[in-house]
């Protein structure tokens, strides 16, 4: 083991029982012979203003956020990078040299280096991208996929009014649709994402018709359980490639053990096995 002081990290949320963080950090940890852990930080919505400033008195490096906390917990750092303040939400906290707290949003990087893993030439002006949904997830997306040079981002969601007020936030390239108009917006583009919760372990399928949808466009859902969601399954059948969830899970957790334990992690067969073992 590691002569370095003992580092300690978690992800605080509630309920954080179910996350997979906890097995992808720990196993980097056990890999790179770290001294440390990573550990479930179950709080309460009313004790979210205790426990964040506790972290560096407790001796952590740092934390993930999870639900519900990932908008209210910015209020309770000392500083809030640039991106997690584009984003309007943070999912790590990383407790500084002299104590203090600061925000990140890794999710966009994550989702980013997901589609570059898939498709090492991936590139995001390669033609129109439609996405669906308007909640956290697709905030993360929509900006991420812009910052890379979108060229249009065909926005929809079942309540129309979500998608136009964060159409109207990001401005350009972002254009808001109505949801009934989604079987559609899937003529031309190069990019189909979805991060609405459909689809995912018991929930309803995602009702969309990929008719419309160009054989060569890359079709991306955010939901890793399960892994191969009906739209997924839907796209591969007809001959799109696809991407599921669990890259950005994964990738969106590399900066977080970088900045925590000083290492950068790789993402391994191994370790995506082990992760899929717990599903």
């Amino acid at each position: 083991m590691s002569s370095l002081p003992f580092g300690l990290a978690g992800i605080m949320g509630w309920p954080v029982a179910h996350s997979r963080s906890p097995a992808i950090h720990n196993h980097w940890i056990r890999k790179y012979g770290l001294n440390g852990a990573y550990v479930q930080l179950p709080v309460a919505p009313g004790k979210l203003a205790l426990a964040v400033p506790g972290l560096a008195a407790l001796g952590f490096r740092g934390c993930n956020i999870t639900i519900p906390h990932k908008v209210d917990a910015m209020q309770l750092v000392d500083e809030v990078d640039i991106m997690a303040k584009r984003m309007g939400a943070m999912n790590t906290i990383v407790v500084q040299p002299d104590g203090s707290l600061k925000g990140f949003n890794n999710d966009g990087f994550g989702y980013i280096q997901s589609l570059i893993d898939a498709q090492p030439d991936w590139r995001a002006d390669a033609g129109p991208i439609t996405v669906l949904g308007a909640g956290g997830a697709a905030r993360a997306v929509v900006l991420s996929l812009a910052d890379r040079g979108a060229k249009e981002i065909r926005l929809l969601n079942r309540t129309f009014d979500k998608a136009e007020a964060l159409a109207n936030e990001f401005g350009v390239p972002v254009k808001a649709l109505p949801w009934e108009e989604r079987h559609a917006a899937l003529a031309d583009v190069a990019l189909l994402v979805n991060t609405t919760s459909q689809g995912m372990h018991g929930q309803p399928d995602l009702d969309l018709n990929l008719d419309a949808l160009p054989k060569h466009a890359l079709v991306s859902d955010v939901i890793y359980v399960p892994l191969e969601t009906p739209l997924l399954a839907a796209a591969r059948k007809r001959g799109n490639p696809t991407v599921n969830g669990l890259g950005m899970l994964l990738n969106q957790a590399r900066p977080a053990f970088h900045a925590w334990f000083g290492v950068m992690p790789e993402i391994t067969e191994e370790l995506k096995q082990a992760l899929i073992a717990t599903f």
